[in-house]
């Protein structure tokens, strides 16, 4: 089986047209269709039922297809390990990171001293909802994530260690009813509420939906937005209510639990603290031991020494 037989396997499979597929890999349509023939042939099985309209994997394609994945992103993980005899001088990261902000560990930093370290490894950086980005390090897709996600969420079969656990708090406009209380319950919020949700399959949506249910209450209305500024900033405008991570009010430098949150949001909006003491947003880096390449190794190490200093 020859790895580019792979390669255009999967680029018919994640585009579900031959001719996109031949031009994502520089190649003619005829010769693309010619190599999945040969695959086809390799493997005893059909992999696509192909129509004038429409590419559809068969149960053969779908079989494959993650098979695929592992075997080539286990290639680019040799040719990182031969790499690393030299030094890691050359290589490339697959990183994702969470879009949120949770930690007093500054990722940019960490970037830019592991790329002072090793100034050869290129970054190929992913921004998605936790749970696809953990999946995608599953895959062999991503080689490290930095998720928000808590160690329970974090899929079968990857390793993982807590980077920070930050309280979710909750931001009501001024004339709200609960306005002037300083620690609620999500159960006392009014049912007729609408709240404010961050992305769908994203780690903090996951840690709120669960913060209510452990309330014994449903969510309510709600719509979505993919910036917490914005959610913070609708919340305080009176559109709703949100939950959002503690650091995403206050500056990590100040501390936790003694300042007052009036005045801070515009429209004198309020913070409220929840009196759910598992109600926090949990940053993890996620990995996959078995198949981390050096490259991979070394970024964890910058990591983790970032972590100690903060």
């Amino acid at each position: 089986m020859d790895l580019r037989h792979l390669k255009y396997f999967l680029a018919v499979a994640e585009t579900r047209n031959f001719t996109q597929a031949a031009a994502s890999c520089y190649v003619a349509q005829s010769a693309l269709s010619q190599q999945i023939a040969r695959l086809e042939k390799d493997v005893g099985a059909q992999l696509f039922s192909r129509t004038s309209r429409s590419v559809r994997l068969t149960a053969a394609g779908e079989l494959l297809e993650p098979l695929a994945r592992r075997i080539l992103a286990d290639v680019d993980n040799a040719r990182a390990a031969l790499d690393a005899l030299s030094g890691l001088r050359r290589g490339r990261l697959r990183l994702g990171l969470v879009q949120t902000r949770a930690s007093s560990v500054d990722l940019v930093e960490v970037m830019a001293d592991y790329h002072a370290r090793y100034p050869g490894i290129d970054f190929h950086v992913t921004n998605a909802p936790s749970a696809e980005m953990a999946a995608s390090v599953l895959a062999g897709d991503l080689d490290i994530a930095v998720v928000g996600l808590g160690p329970r969420q974090v899929p079968e079969g990857l390793d993982h260690f807590v980077l920070a656990s930050d309280p979710l708090v909750l931001i009501v406009p001024a004339g709200h009813a609960l306005a002037d209380a300083d620690t609620v319950d999500l159960a006392d919020l009014p049912e007729s509420h609408r709240l404010i949700q961050f992305t769908r399959g994203s780690g903090l949506r996951r840690q709120v939906e669960a913060a209510f249910a452990r309330a014994g209450v449903e969510p309510g209305q709600h719509f979505q937005v993919g910036q917490i500024h914005d959610m913070i900033r609708l919340a305080a405008r009176g559109i709703g209510v949100t939950v959002v991570p503690h650091s995403s009010v206050f500056d990590d430098s100040a501390p936790r639990g003694a300042e007052d949150a009036r005045g801070v949001l515009p429209y004198g909006a309020r913070v409220l603290r929840i009196a759910d003491e598992a109600a926090v947003h949990t940053i993890c880096v996620v990995h996959d031991s078995k198949r981390l390449a050096p490259a991979g190794a070394a970024f964890l190490e910058v990591v983790e020494r970032q972590a100690i200093k903060s």
